[in-house]
């Protein structure tokens, strides 16, 4: 008799966990997800964006539970609250497609899904090239949607388009490229997905 009870109690346990991490926030599938990383490369996305958020991926279901995919390292799939773990303080801020622009619909995720998994296992894009062979967090998340849904989250913009003369964020870019930035490669930021008016925000803690 005290087996069961004992299994009871550590379902209990994990629910509690569970609700702490989503206090007051819903997920569904298609919500992106922002947060802060601590890392050099974070210090100068911050400097060069002027945005607090560094990182972000895109909420799907799988087996009843949320999860997240995201390049970071190679692109995977993350549970949610691992993924909330991993940014600083556990802050994130989720941001969710405006209904009167598209209904995401079991179709439609189901292809945007498609598309994340078709980018599963690729290399991170230390460079932010704009090809398919790598993928940064960004990019991942705007071409799930433009190729998933035909939805274009914001414009994308031009490397030397961002704030790129702060000695820091100069020194990360000799790094990537010696003399040769390519300061004409589109690139999209988690600030400029951050900033769509496509997207409302759903939640922040």
């Amino acid at each position: 008799m005290t087996r069961p009870i004992a299994v009871v109690g550590l379902a209990f346990i994990l629910a509690l966990i569970s609700c702490s991490y989503f206090s007051g926030y819903a997920p569904k599938p298609g919500d992106i997800v922002f947060q802060d990383l601590n890392s050099p490369q974070a210090q100068a996305v911050k400097l060069a964006t002027g945005s607090q958020y560094t990182h972000c991926g895109i909420i799907f279901e799988q087996d009843n539970n949320f999860v997240v995919y995201e390049a970071v390292g190679p692109t995977r799939v993350i549970p949610l609250q691992d993924w909330i773990r991993q940014g600083v303080k556990g802050h994130f801020v989720a941001r969710r497609i405006d209904t009167l622009l598209a209904h995401l619909t079991d179709e439609s995720l189901a292809r945007m899904r498609q598309v994340g998994e078709s980018h599963l296992g690729k290399p991170y894009d230390p460079v932010f090239n704009w090809s398919d062979s790598q993928m940064y967090c960004s990019e991942l998340v705007w071409k799930i949607y433009r190729d998933g849904l035909g939805l274009e989250l914001a414009p994308l913009r031009k490397l030397g388009g961002y704030q790129i003369e702060h000695p820091a964020v100069r020194q990360k870019l000799r790094e990537r490229y010696g003399d040769s930035i390519p300061l004409q490669e589109p690139v999209i930021a988690p600030a400029d997905l951050m900033a769509s008016e496509r997207l409302k925000q759903v939640y922040s803690n």
